[in-house]
């Protein structure tokens, strides 16, 4: 993704199924726990870069004693910075001390059974240090203390603070952060009350009850009617302050989570790769958390995954496939692969068939998994090529023509570098520009002068800012023929509401060549049109929305916006012909058959609050409110 872009937070839950004398004696240090925090979270490093947080918990205390401990930081080096100030309370001990595990639990903090993490991504508001996972929720009793993380957006954030209020909150702020703490809080307390109010009068103790509300805290219900409300995409985890623990996934399965349990260990992350780094294993052994479920670490240790809501129509985020996710994921990795591989037609047709005149290359680094399956693609055709060449010249075959027939190949090239960030302090705003479009460079001397083709391969293109300020216009001297921008993903024709901090139409560039495309053929009048009906919707039931902007771009064809956008993103006074292709929607499906959340690309939004969301987000647009619409 050549444009700069927020988007998902990454997660990770640890729970030590054994004491932490166990650990010391098989692994050798009593960090054991901390030290598989750290390298989740920097497997992980690409989904969060406002800041980082983890919390701790110790399993039985005593009265008096610490047993939450929680660290967050937004600094540049956030996450060495995190863990070094964490660490920097063992730095002072004695080797003794260091190979004690019941002393270092007893008096250090960060040394518990349950260990929390979280990498974040700010899509909208502050990055402060209020801003970061883990947040605490406090309480005497033990049981009503409430550590919580999430990767998740809420669609009715109003919605759901109203209610707060009605329960005679006072919320601090109106943030999906703070009411889905709040709401779960809420219904924690209750059940922990109702639990002491059922128990209370059979004689037992207040100390009594306490362990009877260990051991029946209802987990699984407490989410059911927590959640009632919440639309979005979400996986939130929870832990509980006398040891229980929870991670919950959306019904939809919209953001991604993964587990593996063995008798030492449960751990939770986001992506897959990171837990089969972390604890060695292979991918088969980790298994993904069901959408609508509830993945329950009872303070026992007893590991359950339940249904705590009806799941619905799998709808995972497809962008987590096409580039969020690190490809280091095997079906990921091949998945970008076909994405890649599936554009081999359209990029040859763009460059007539002359693979002998094309350079292929890609931008950013991200996208370099789908570029080899678009070489993959090319070198098959080419494999075709010169299976008819060696065919036509039947027993005019000679050595010299076979070699020379054989000797064709794909021309790949790193063409485009991205230098170090520049800065500069120039008031100019002109001036400033043109350094700015200086971030990329070029590797000269490899393009045939307006003879070549040069073909890039980027994952999406959201605004095409960056290739039209810098990218085509850098590549432009190199003075190919044509240059071919290709993006493995479909045209972001709509805003999204689930953690993609894409939320404004007038950001986008397919929305823009639309708006161009109307003007141009009289049909600027459709805007106001479904300005109107954008109105009414809001005026509906959420349940009963729709999405009116399906049918505007629908007047035109998919190739005719491709093509309006090439044109938009061709700087003024370049030479080189410039084409954009873009993936298919039904290409996105067939590559990436598991991950089907389109609604970005289609409009088809898996939650009622994402149709709200769109047409919020047009009427935003037509009254020039530069606001989110959630």
């Amino acid at each position: 993704m050549s444009d700069s872009i927020k988007h998902e937070c990454g997660l990770a839950v640890i729970r030590l199924l054994k004491p932490l004398d166990f650990y010391h004696k098989k692994y050798g240090t009593t960090l054991y726990g901390l030290n598989k925090l750290q390298l989740l979270l920097q497997k992980q490093r690409n989904r969060g870069q406002d800041g980082a947080g983890l919390a701790t918990i110790k399993l039985d205390p005593r009265p008096g004693k610490r047993y939450i401990s929680r660290k967050r930081c937004v600094s540049n080096n956030y996450l060495a910075d995190l863990f070094r100030d964490v660490r920097s309370h063992f730095n002072d001990l004695t080797p003794d001390q260091l190979n004690d595990p019941k002393w270092m639990k007893e008096n250090k903090p960060y040394i518990g059974e349950l260990l929390m993490g979280h990498l974040r991504y700010g899509t909208h508001g502050d990055n402060s240090i209020e801003t970061c996972h883990p947040f605490l929720r406090q309480n005497n009793w033990i049981s009503r203390n409430l550590v919580l993380a999430g990767n998740f957006n809420m669609t009715n954030v109003d919605e759901l603070f109203e209610e707060l209020v009605q329960l005679g909150q006072y919320p601090k702020r109106k943030a999906d952060t703070v009411t889905v703490m709040e709401k779960i809080g809420h219904f924690l307390d209750d059940e922990v009350q109702r639990l002491f109010n059922w128990h209370k009068p059979d004689g037992y103790t207040n100390q009594e009850i306490n362990n009877l509300i260990f051991d029946n805290l209802d987990v699984k219900r407490m989410l059911r009617r927590a959640s009632k409300k919440f639309d979005g995409g979400y996986v939130i985890a929870g832990l509980i302050g006398h040891g229980d623990a929870f991670v919950i996934r959306d019904p939809n399965g919209i953001r991604p989570a993964f587990y593996y349990a063995d008798d030492e260990i449960v751990v939770v992350a986001s992506e897959r790769p990171a837990i089969q780094t972390a604890m060695n294993v292979h991918y088969t052994k980790i298994k993904e958390l069901g959408r609508g479920n509830a993945l329950i670490i009872k303070k026992s240790g007893k590991l359950q995954e339940k249904k705590y809501v009806p799941k619905r129509e799998r709808k995972a985020c497809s962008f987590e496939r096409i580039y969020f996710s690190r490809g280091t994921d095997r079906d990921i990795y091949l998945e970008r692969k076909k994405l890649g591989a599936q554009l081999t037609k359209s990029v040859l047709k763009a460059v007539d068939n002359d693979i002998k005149n094309t350079v292929f290359s890609f931008v950013p680094n991200t996208a370099e998994s789908a570029f080899y399956g678009l070489v993959e693609g090319a070198e098959k055709s080419l494999n075709k090529l010169k299976q008819a060449q060696i065919l036509a010249l039947g027993s005019a075959l000679k050595p010299k023509k076979l070699e020379k027939i054989l000797s064709q190949k794909i021309r790949i090239e790193k063409t485009v570098v991205k230098d170090a960030k520049l800065r500069t302090f120039i008031a100019d705003d002109a001036t400033r520009g043109e350094m700015v479009s200086h971030v990329y460079d070029v590797t000269y001397g490899i393009v045939n002068n307006e003879k070549d083709n040069l073909v890039l391969l980027d994952d999406s293109i959201v605004r095409g800012t960056t290739l039209k300020d810098s990218i085509i216009k850098i590549v432009s001297r190199l003075r190919p023929k044509r240059i071919v921008i290709v993006s493995s993903a479909p045209q972001i024709r709509y805003p999204d509401c689930y953690g993609i901090d894409m939320s404004k139409f007038g950001n986008f560039a397919a929305f823009k060549a639309l708006v161009a495309l109307l003007n141009e053929h009289g049909k600027t009048h459709l805007i106001k049109k479904t300005y109107k009906k954008c109105k009414a919707q809001l005026k509906l039931p959420v349940e009963q929305m729709s999405n009116p902007l399906i049918d505007l771009y629908n007047e035109f064809t998919y190739e005719a916006i491709s093509n309006k956008i090439a044109e938009m993103i061709t700087p003024e006074g370049i030479k080189p012909e410039v084409k954009v292709i873009y993936q298919s929607i039904e290409g996105l499906h067939k590559a990436c058959p598991n991950n089907n959340g389109d609604w970005y690309f289609s409009g088809n939004y898996p939650t009622p609050g994402g149709f709200r969301v769109v047409n919020k987000a047009f009427v935003n647009y037509v009254e020039k409110r530069n606001e989110r619409a959630y």
